[in-house]
């Protein structure tokens, strides 16, 4: 950490520097990079992940047989008629009165086919109180929401003329439309809602309509641009509505905070007396470099889902690297040329009551401006650094705790949805007379000939031992597909909506009676599917990525820190303060969703556990967000040692400098991902949930308290790394304590700086 004289030929400089001197370029390059990537993404369509794509295992096997037969399986509906009391029976005359009524009623509508009554398949429940009335949509599944309202207004007029019967419809089709009603807009209102919210808190921030529109049109393109490249890719990749929402989700948190640590450290340099050329100089030197090195984090901790090998996952991974990339990209390049050709005019548009221009003029020339509360909590936390990092590290550990009893599984519709809707309640009604009624398990019976005698004695004989194995209390249903060698046999699982009993009843199909039955027979094929058994393969195949992709994770980032920082020391206790950030977000979400604690705040009561594919996606995306509050943070800090100042008075200044931008973009984050907590289902709001606390705690305990503290303990030892490691790349040759303040240095030349 000596003083001499060092030159910036890093790439953010040189690309400040580049786009600054050719901003129309620069800006129409952007542009033309935008407009071709729509253009092309538009033309190529979008390849969406198939469901024989999406697992691997028996999942996988089934869904490749239903595709290579061409086989178009038809949404399945279900009417439930069931006596309100007591009294009624499926043998008396007014039930079957009922029965032959709804019959009679969707077979009217010409929408459906193959009805059968529950008389003829025995589907009725063991009081004699309920009994199911059968039937597929015609046309194709994807769509059959769009045309099962003539049958459930068919269902529903048959109920008035029966008033102590319930009668309700459930299937793949009424839940495909009751949702799209209740819940369609969700996702629209939260992806719209989230942009006027993050432009709401940028004007406060700045108070220039110009500065805050500056984020979120670079944001905004950087979203554009990816949806683009998400087409192209798809051919390759498949992408998913998913892997969109995600990306939406992602490209607006980084896109509005890599330009938000631009703008800011712009203004600053302007603020504290220099040109605007030199400002933007030490703004791309500086805050351009830790955007690189955060970018790149970020995506090396997205690409970490590129392991799971879940399509789904890979969609989301690939979707959100892209965006961050293009973020990253336009935010060292157009940024500097759009604010280069702003100049002053990037305060236009004034809110008065919010611009601090009159506070401004006066801290001209007395350098960067520094929280006042951020100043106060900096001085406890570096007087006793010991106590800081004892109750801070304490209180996190505490809140990681009800971590350690995580259980996860995918949400079943009442554990999603709740009791908000009535089709719920006809879901629960159905399990308790049918248990696993509503989700029974699918066997796809492949054989040269499925009519041959043996083939039919196995289908005969797994049907009786699914029953009497005690996996299934029946009625198993048979059907098959002459013309294709192929049969569905649908086993109602014991267990019902309880996955844990329902998984025990599905591994005895699977353990037992298969092998006993359809395993005997030469040549046949027998995977088994269906919700508990998808539930069961998801679970199986993500608990066997967890290790490769934390490892992949953290090793990567580690690297990228200790690369980047030229510090053992640093690259440790960034991956060790990040991973209990992570805790701390697992901890919360335990608590609330698992366990309740406060669950009524947010909805959630009754849930009893976090859906399965959450607590990975979460720590690939905190690890990567939070790694740009921790660059840019610690970025800052370096600078200031390598000004000369000490290790305490540069952690001061470094974290009490930041905390303006790190708390506006952290308040952003919160709000957008808090949207998402405020949706209906359970599994959006784990997500908004999770990502907002651990955001928050991010920026606050994490940055604000324990970074510093942990750094003041180790004073000189921050910097220290070992002989051995000296041969390491060095690339933090463009981290400039501050850029050239006279003259303009050649393109070919890097620019003295004074370290």
């Amino acid at each position: 950490m000596g003083n001499g004289d060092t030159r910036v030929r890093g790439i953010a400089a040189r690309a400040g520097g580049w786009s600054a001197r050719h901003r129309w370029a620069a800006v129409g390059i952007w542009v033309l990079f935008v407009v071709l990537a729509m253009g092309l993404g538009s033309a190529a369509g979008r390849v969406d992940v198939k469901d024989s794509d999406q697992l691997k295992g028996e999942t996988h096997t089934a869904a490749r047989i239903i595709e290579d037969a061409g086989i178009e399986e038809p949404a399945s509906e279900t009417v439930l008629i069931q006596a309100k009391d007591g009294g009624l029976k499926a043998t008396d005359a007014e039930f079957r009165s009922a029965v032959t009524a709804v019959v009679k009623a969707v077979e009217g509508t010409g929408k459906v086919t193959d009805v059968t009554s529950p008389y003829d398949t025995q589907t009725i429940s063991k009081d004699g109180r309920s009994a199911l009335v059968q039937f597929d949509m015609r046309g194709e599944s994807d769509t059959a929401g769009e045309r099962v309202e003539p049958v459930l207004k068919a269902v529903e007029d048959v109920q008035k003329d029966h008033e102590s019967l319930r009668i309700e419809e459930i299937g793949g089709a009424s839940m495909m439309k009751t949702f799209d009603d209740a819940f369609g807009d969700d996702f629209q209102k939260a992806e719209y809602s989230a942009v006027p919210v993050a432009l709401g808190i940028l004007l406060i921030a700045f108070g220039a309509l110009v500065a805050a529109l500056l984020p979120v049109l670079l944001a905004v393109t950087a979203i554009m641009a990816t949806m683009g490249l998400m087409g192209i890719v798809s051919h390759v990749m498949p992408m998913s509505d998913t892997a969109n929402s995600v990306m939406l989700l992602v490209g607006l948190a980084v896109g509005v905070d890599y330009c938000l640590f631009y703008l800011r450290r712009e203004r600053e340099e302007r603020e504290a007396g220099r040109d605007a050329q030199t400002a933007l100089r030490v703004a791309a030197a500086t805050s351009g470099r830790a955007i690189i090195v955060s970018g790149v984090t970020v995506c090396v901790a997205m690409a970490g889902m590129l392991f799971t090998g879940l399509a789904e996952f890979e969609a989301m991974g690939l979707a959100s690297l892209m965006v961050v990339a293009v973020a990253m990209v336009g935010s060292v390049t157009v940024l500097p040329a759009l604010l280069s050709l702003l100049g002053e005019r990037v305060e236009k548009g004034k809110i008065p009551f919010l611009h601090p221009q009159s506070k401004l003029r006066r801290n001209r020339g007395r350098g960067n401006r520094e929280s006042r509360f951020w100043t106060a909590v900096l001085k406890g936390v570096l007087a006793r650094p010991v106590i800081s990092v004892v109750v801070a590290a304490g209180a996190l550990l505490a809140i990681a705790a009800p971590a350690l009893g995580m259980k996860t599984q995918n949400l079943t519709l009442d554990q999603e949805f709740g009791d908000s809707l009535p089709i719920v309640q006809t879901y629960n009604r159905l399990n308790e007379a049918f248990p696993g009624g509503s989700d029974p398990a699918e066997v796809v019976v492949k054989a040269d000939d499925i009519n041959a005698p043996e083939v039919q004695s196995a289908l005969a004989d797994f049907r009786e031992r699914a029953i009497s194995s005690g996996a299934s209390r029946g009625p198993v249903e048979i059907k098959l597909h002459d013309e294709k060698n192929i049969a569905f046999v649908y086993v109602p699982l014991v267990g019902g909506s309880d996955l844990d009993k329902a998984g025990a009843s599905l591994d005895k199909l699977r353990d037992d009676v298969r092998p006993a039955t359809l395993g005997k027979v030469d040549g046949v094929e027998a995977p088994i599917t269906g919700q508990v058994a998808g539930s069961k393969d998801f679970n199986d195949q993500l608990a066997g990525a967890v290790v490769p992709v934390f490892a992949f994770v953290v090793v990567f980032a580690f690297g990228l820190m200790l690369l980047s920082f030229r510090s053992l020391t640093i690259a440790i206790t960034s991956i060790v303060l990040n991973l209990l950030s992570v805790g701390a977000a697992y901890g919360i979400l335990v608590a609330v969703f698992q366990h309740g604690w406060g669950a009524s705040l947010v909805g959630a009561e009754g849930v009893g556990a976090i859906i399965t594919w959450l607590p990975l996606f979460l720590f690939v995306i905190l690890f990567g967000l939070s790694m740009d509050y921790h660059v840019f943070v610690v970025s800052r800090i370096r600078e200031a040692r390598l000004r000369g100042r000490t290790t305490k008075d540069a952690i001061q200044h470094g974290v009490v400098t930041t905390a303006g931008v790190v708390t506006s973009a952290a308040v952003i984050m919160v709000a957008v991902f808090a949207i998402f907590g405020t949706l209906s289902m359970q599994s959006m709001k784990q997500m908004g949930v999770g990502l907002a606390a651990a955001v928050l705690i991010d920026a606050t305990i994490i940055r604000g308290v324990l970074l510093p503290a942990v750094m003041a303990l180790l004073g000189e030892r921050n910097w220290y790394l070992p002989k051995w490691l000296h041969r390491l790349p060095d690339l933090t040759h463009d981290e400039a304590p501050e850029a050239v303040t006279r003259g303009t240095a050649r393109e070919d030349e890097g620019e003295r700086v004074p370290v």
